[in-house]
Formats: C-alpha cells, structure tokens, sequence
C-alpha cells in the first residue's frame, strides 16, 4: 500500500467524528451526538493529528477550537462524507433496497388527513417502505422521540428546536369557536374569547397540543374558562358540544369544514365560528432526532427529507379546503 493510501486507510473512519467535532468544536457534544464515550473522541481527534502532521485541534476552555490546518480541511471531510452518502441512495435506490420501517408519532387529529397525504406521497415512490404509527398527545409524541421509540414526530406546536432535535414547520391552520348550532354565536361572522367567558367549555386534556393553545389563547383574554369537560379526543370534544354540553375551540373539521350541522341528528350538531384574535391559529411541524453522520436508516432519512421539502406543497391543498 502506498504511503498516501495508508494515511487515508487511517483516516477513513475518523471522518464522521472529525466533521462533527467541526460542526460542534466540543468534545463532550460530540460524543453525544455519535453515541460514543469521550475517550473515542479525544481518541480519534489524537489519531487524526498524528496522520495528517499537525494539531486539528487546540483546547480552549471547557470546548476546543479549529486549527487553521483543520478549518482548511474540513470542507473536503464534508464534501466526502456527503459523496459517499450520495452514492449510497444512488445505489439503494436502483436496488430496492428503501424497504425498511419508518417509526412515526403524531397527534390524532392528523390521521385524518395531513398524515395519510404524506405517507401516501413516499409510498407512490418507495412502494416497499412500511409504517409503525402511533398516535397520542403531543407530550406523548415527544416522548417517544425522545426515547427513540419513535423516528419522527408530527405535532402542533412544532417542537423547539434543541441540542439533539431538529424540527421543520409544515404548515399552519386557523383555530376555530365550535358552538351548538343552536348557539347565540352560530349565526355570527367572527366571535370573541369575551364572547364565551360565561360559557361551559369543553377542553382536551393537559398534554395535548390544543390544551396549550387553548390556554394561551385564554391568557391572552385575561381569564380562565369554566372547563366542564376534558377529553382526549377532538371527535369526542365535538360530540358534547353537538349536544349542546359546551363550547370549544378546535382547527377546522376533517370530515366537514366550515360551518357544520349534522343531517338527520335532531337537536344535534355544531358549527365553527372563526375566532378574532391573532393567536387563534396552530403551526404543524416534524420533529426528528439527530444522529450521527451515516447511522441514520435510509428510508426515515428520505421519508424525512421528502416531507421536509415538499410537505408544505403537498399540504397546502388541504389546509385551504379545511379552512374555508
């Protein structure tokens, strides 16, 4: 082997930690981020210095900083890491091979139809891709993305982004006044939150999404509700207020936007109202797990990317029907 090939023999595995030691220019992070002890850190940075002939390195604090002779380096590190990532999809795409399972956690009012749009999407490409769902609150969602029970998270609101997570907003939708048909407000344009402070209202439980919009919509009116229900579903939350048991504020129905009265139901039925107030709205957005360069699976990468970059499109039809 030629000496050069030897030193790239050598270097070849540092690759990943090199470009994200470059990317965080601290030790401890790093490691985290890979999944490694500190020590194979601390290791391969010295094993690294020691091929390439100089300190890539230099200690500063509790963090490290890049050498001049690592900041030249660094871009053709990621140029290759990203190469070779690249042909990779190339060929596991020419072979089929994006037949793996995609782990997803969304919140339940989602399944109806933002969800089913996107998987739909990615399976009309990658026919042999296959789904593990499941849904629940966002509390739960995050928790299990968290814990790596799950790959991604669909939620409202998008998840902050943080040290290990990264998260993209997909779209937004109005928040709507869900009134008895029979309700003073069901024939007005618009309603107040001061137009519902007497009123019954029917909430979705702590840990749910809409529980903290809710609330901070009510903050901003300056009171709190009379919660006469709490539930943990949005059919459920429409269902007492068809009954004429409350009020609520929920986004657009999925079944039946605008304003609704079920057919045939007697004394039964809701309608939405549009709500006046500059918070009374929901941002959707994915939510994922950092990993290290490599390690993540192919099909939850693509799948990812796909929604990342051509969810808000592919959602934009939806969110107008729901909302008008």
């Amino acid at each position: 082997m030629e000496p050069d090939q030897k030193q790239l023999a050598q270097l070849l595995p540092l690759l990943p930690v090199l470009a994200e030691l470059g990317r965080t220019e601290h030790v401890t992070e790093t490691a985290e981020l890979l999944g490694v002890p500190q020590s194979t850190v601390s290791r391969a940075l010295a094993r690294a210095s020691a091929v390439v002939g100089t300190e890539l390195l230099v200690r500063e604090g509790r963090g490290v900083r890049l050498t001049p002779a690592a900041r030249t380096l660094l871009p053709y590190i990621e140029q290759a890491l990203a190469a070779f990532q690249t042909g990779l999809d190339v060929v596991r795409d020419e072979s089929d091979v994006v037949r793996g399972r995609i782990s997803l956690s969304f919140q339940h009012t989602f399944g109806e139809a933002a969800l089913p749009l996107l998987i739909s999407a990615f399976r009309s490409r990658h026919p042999g891709a296959a789904f593990t769902l499941s849904q629940g609150a966002r509390s739960t969602c995050l928790e299990e993305l968290a814990s790596g029970e799950s790959d991604m998270a669909l939620t409202a609101p998008v998840a902050p982004p943080g040290r290990n997570l990264s998260s993209a907003p997909l779209y937004r939708e109005p928040l709507r006044l869900v009134v008895h048909h029979s309700h003073p407000l069901a024939g007005r344009s618009t309603a107040a939150l001061a137009d519902i402070r007497s009123e019954p209202f029917v909430a979705l439980g702590p840990g749910y999404g809409m529980r903290s919009l809710t609330d901070a919509l009510f903050r901003e009116a300056g009171y709190r509700p009379r919660i006469a229900f709490e539930s943990q579903d949005s059919h459920t939350v429409r269902g007492l207020v068809s009954a004429g048991l409350g009020v609520s504020i929920l986004p657009p129905g999925g079944d039946a936007p605008g304003r609704t009265v079920s057919p045939g139901t007697g004394n039964l039925g809701w309608v939405e109202v549009p709500l006046e107030s500059a918070l009374a709205f929901r941002e959707v957005g994915l939510s994922w797990r950092r990993r290290k360069p490599g390690s993540e699976p192919v099909p939850v990468r693509l799948f990812r990317d796909m929604v990342v970059t051509e969810g808000p499109g592919l959602l934009a039809g939806m969110v107008r029907q729901r909302s008008h």
